[in-house]
C-alpha cells in the first residue's frame, strides 16, 4: 500500500516563517497516529469528493515507540549531542511520510505544504529513495484546479493548487465551482516537489496556473496569495516567482508571463526599512522572513546577482552594505539566529537569516561553529528533528529548516541548497 502524509502546514515558504509554527508542547505525546491511505485520497479527489481523514486507520501506538520502543524522557535530550545526527533526523521524516501524531489533523488544509517539508527534507538529506516519486507526483497533480473553458481564466481566480483534498469543493447543480482554494503557497509548494521527485511538467496546466496568476497582482506590485479576501505581503511576492513559471513559480516554470517583475521589483524595493532589513509591507519592521523573501525574489527575477559582495561592481538597486549589517546582528549571543531585535533565537532564522547572507556572499561573515551549537541544543536525539527553541519538541517546520540550515553550514553528508528556490541545487537545475 502506497501511503503518504496528507497533512499541511500554514501557509508556505517563509511564506512560512511568519504563519504558523507546529511546534506544539503535547504534539507527540498523544497516544494517536494518523495513517492516510494514499490511493482513496487520490481516488476521492478524481471523484470530486472531499477528502476526509480515514478513522478506520487511526492506529493506538505511542510515536516514541514506533521508533524506539521507549516512552519521552525530557531528560534524554536535555543534553545535547555535538553530531549532526542524520540517521535519526531520517527516521523522523520517514515516520512523518507514513503517519502523523493526530494532533496534525487541525493543518489538514495545508497538506502541501507538510509534504514540501517531508520530501525536500528528505532530499536534503540524501535519503529520496525512501519516497515513491511516481505516487507522489500523482498525488499532487490531483490538488491542481483547472478552469473549465478558457473564458474562466478571465474570471478573476487562480487555477494553481489547492492545499488539500478539503479544498475542492465539487461543482454546483449547474456546474459553477463553488469554491475554487487554490493558494500561492500551495501552488510554489507542488512545483517543488514536481522539482524535486523529478516530474517533467508535462501535466501541469501551466497555461492557466501563469494566466490566472496575473489577478493576484495589485496595482502596487504585490500579491494576494488567493483571488479574493487575503492579505498582500512579500510572503506571496515571493510566491508569485517561483516555479519555473512564477518567479518560483515562473522560475521554475521558465515563463513571466504570469507577473509583471519591474512593479513587484518597485514593491520589495518600497519594503527596505531605514536599518538595511525588509518588511512585509511598506513601513513595517524588518524582519528575517520578510527579507529572505525579499532578497530571494529580486536574486530569482534577476535584478540582483548572486554573490554581490564579491563583485567589483555592487548592484545599487539595495543598500547592500546597510542589508548585510542588519543581517550579521541577527546573530544573538547563543549563536542562533533571532528574526528582529531583542527577540530569542530561533531554529528557522538559521535559514531566513543565514540564506540571505549566502545569497549576497556575506555568510563567511557569522559564526558557524557558534551556529552549529545553537541548532545542535534544538536537536531532538529521541525522535530526530528540530525544534523551535532549546529544550522543546520537534516539529516538522523547524526540523526542515533546521535540515536547511546545516546544508548552508555545509555539514558532510548533505546536499547543496538552491537558497533562492527553496530546494536543493541539482532539482533546481532539473539534473
Amino acid at each position: 500500500m502506497k501511503k503518504i502524509l496528507l497533512s499541511n502546514l500554514p501557509c508556505c515558504i517563509e511564506v512560512v516563517a511568519m504563519l504558523v509554527s507546529l511546534a506544539e508542547n503535547e504534539l507527540y505525546r498523544r497516544s494517536e497516529v494518523v495513517s492516510i491511505d494514499f490511493d482513496e485520497d487520490v481516488r476521492q479527489v478524481s471523484a470530486g469528493a472531499v477528502g476526509n481523514w480515514d478513522t478506520r486507520q487511526f492506529q493506538p501506538i505511542f510515536f516514541c515507540f514506533h521508533i524506539f520502543n521507549r516512552p519521552y524522557n525530557s531528560a534524554m535530550d536535555s543534553e545535547w549531542s555535538s553530531s549532526f545526527e542524520r540517521d535519526l533526523h531520517v527516521c523522523f521524516l520517514e515516520m512523518m511520510y507514513q503517519t502523523l501524531p493526530s494532533a496534525y489533523q487541525e493543518q489538514e488544509i495545508n497538506r502541501l505544504t507538510l509534504a514540501y517539508f517531508v520530501i525536500s527534507g528528505l532530499d536534503i538529506l540524501g535519503a529520496l529513495d525512501r519516497v515513491d516519486k511516481e505516487g507522489v507526483a500523482d498525488w499532487v497533480l490531483s490538488f491542481q484546479a483547472h478552469p473549465r473553458t478558457k473564458a474562466e481564466l478571465d474570471n478573476g481566480q487562480f487555477y494553481g493548487f489547492h492545499g488539500s483534498s478539503t479544498s475542492q469543493f465539487p461543482p454546483d447543480d449547474n456546474g459553477v465551482l463553488i469554491h475554487n482554494g487554490s493558494h500561492l503557497a500551495s501552488t510554489y509548494c507542488a512545483i517543488a516537489i514536481l522539482k524535486i521527485v523529478g516530474y517533467n511538467f508535462s501535466r501541469i496546466d501551466s497555461e492557466s496556473i501563469l494566466t490566472s496568476m496575473k489577478n493576484l497582482q495589485q496595482p502596487d506590485g504585490s500579491f494576494m496569495p488567493i483571488y479574493t479576501g487575503a492579505e498582500k505581503d512579500l510572503r506571496f511576492v515571493f510566491c508569485a516567482e517561483f516555479s519555473d513559471v512564477s518567479a518560483a513559480i515562473c522560475y521554475m516554470l521558465k515563463n513571466w508571463s504570469g507577473m509583471d517583475r519591474k512593479k513587484a521589483k518597485e514593491y520589495i524595493l518600497n519594503c527596505q526599512s531605514y536599518d538595511g532589513g525588509f518588511g512585509l509591507v511598506p513601513g513595517s519592521e524588518s524582519h528575517g522572513g520578510g527579507t529572505y523573501c525579499a532578497v530571494a525574489a529580486l536574486r530569482l527575477m534577476g535584478f540582483i546577482e548572486d554573490d554581490v559582495l564579491s563583485k567589483s561592481t555592487p548592484s545599487s538597486i539595495i543598500n547592500v552594505p546597510l542589508l548585510l549589517e542588519w543581517s550579521l546582528q541577527r546573530q544573538a549571543a547563543d549563536g542562533g539566529f533571532q528574526g528582529r531585535p531583542n527577540k530569542d533565537s530561533d531554529t528557522c532564522y538559521a535559514f531566513w537569516v543565514g540564506g540571505v547572507l549566502r545569497i549576497l556572499g556575506g555568510h563567511n561573515f557569522l559564526n558557524k561553529e557558534a551556529l552549529r551549537g545553537f541548532l545542535l541544543t534544538c536537536q531532538s536525539q529521541v525522535y530526530g528533528g528540530f525544534s523551535k527553541f532549546p529544550g522543546q519538541l520537534p516539529d516538522l517546520y523547524h526540523s526542515y529548516y533546521g535540515f536547511s540550515a546545516f546544508s548552508l553550514l555545509e555539514e558532510p553528508g548533505l546536499k547543496p541548497m538552491c537558497v533562492e528556490l527553496g530546494i536543493i541545487d541539482i532539482a533546481a537545475i532539473g539534473i
